[in-house]
């Protein structure tokens, strides 16, 4: 088993390599002056089962043409099977046609690594857990609740005021399976979104009056829909929010709003590498799931269940 990683997320990719005990292939993924990215592998892959860890979160464009680049090296080096890691897959969100003449952006990536000469696929949390069916190889994708749920349990004592609230309707399946690991109850936030990066709660289903609410949700980007979910759960009495977010995109305003908005923490995981700013900042504590895709790696390798992390 061989582990190679791009520039997206090193310090993710060295905690794994940890946790298996296997250290990162040397390689080379860099820049020409007109800015075409050039990778080289320095060690011998030939016959080996290869996972190439990068998530393609910001820049985007950047980290999955590293990702294509170091796919098609590893072809060409006779690698035996590749598998393409990524904790958090960008362009999730362009998942289907919000109108005419719009993109399946998401399907046309799927098809790039595909072509690229990936054999399988492994990722965390995908925005629409339909976007499996995009790829034409074996794919695997890990859930981050089970990590998250065992963070809760040891920093919020369980009681009978604690509830986890999705943001929206479109995450009340993924809300109910934390509810359920934790025997807490569930409310909905029912919003609208006038237009992309924009939302406007409309009314909250469930009694938060007294409540310690956990907002629970795969992404935070410019998180004004979590500032506002947590804004409105504070006005129909919820005794504090917090949030657990699975990939923290972090763009634009998100860290200043959170700094200044009602939430009293935001937990995120280590899917994308953060700046300092982030970092730095003392209501957001990211959780690793190092040893979690870690795991699923090494079962892999093994050919043995992937599923059975998450019975």
């Amino acid at each position: 088993m061989k582990l190679l990683a791009g520039n997206s997320n090193r310090t993710l990719a060295q905690s794994i390599a940890t946790h298996l005990d296997t250290p990162l292939t040397k390689a080379q993924v860099k820049r020409f002056a007109d800015n075409e990215v050039f990778a080289v592998v320095e060690e011998n892959v030939r016959g080996e089962d290869v996972f190439i860890i990068q998530s393609t979160s910001y820049p985007a464009n950047d980290n999955l043409m590293e990702m294509l680049i170091m796919t098609d090296a590893l072809v060409r080096a006779s690698a035996k099977r590749i598998t393409a890691v990524m904790p958090y897959f960008g362009y999730a969100r362009q998942d289907r046609k919000t109108g005419g003449r719009t993109p399946i952006s998401a399907k046309l990536v799927a098809n790039l690594i595909t072509r690229a000469g990936a054999n399988r696929v492994l990722t965390m949390d995908l925005h629409a857990g339909q976007i499996q069916g995009f790829f034409d190889i074996p794919t695997d994708n890990l859930v981050a609740t089970p990590v998250l749920a065992q963070d809760i349990k040891e920093n919020y004592p369980r009681g009978d005021d604690l509830m986890i609230v999705s943001p929206d309707v479109g995450g009340v399946v993924r809300a109910r399976s934390l509810a359920s690991r934790l025997d807490a109850d569930l409310a909905i936030v029912d919003k609208r979104r006038p237009k992309a990066g924009e939302s406007e709660v409309m009314n909250i289903i469930g009694d938060v009056e007294g409540r310690r609410c956990i907002l629970f949700d795969d992404i935070v980007d410019s998180g004004g829909t979590l500032v506002n979910a947590a804004q409105a759960l504070i006005d129909r009495g919820a005794t504090e929010v917090s949030a657990y977010i699975s990939h923290g995109v972090l763009s634009g305003p998100a860290v200043q709003r959170v700094t200044n908005g009602p939430l009293k923490e935001l937990v995120i995981t280590d899917s994308i590498e953060q700046p300092d700013e982030v970092l730095n900042c003392k209501k957001i504590r990211t959780v690793s799931v190092a040893p979690l895709i870690g795991e699923a790696i090494r079962r892999i390798a093994n050919e043995e269940s992937v599923s059975k992390l998450f019975d």
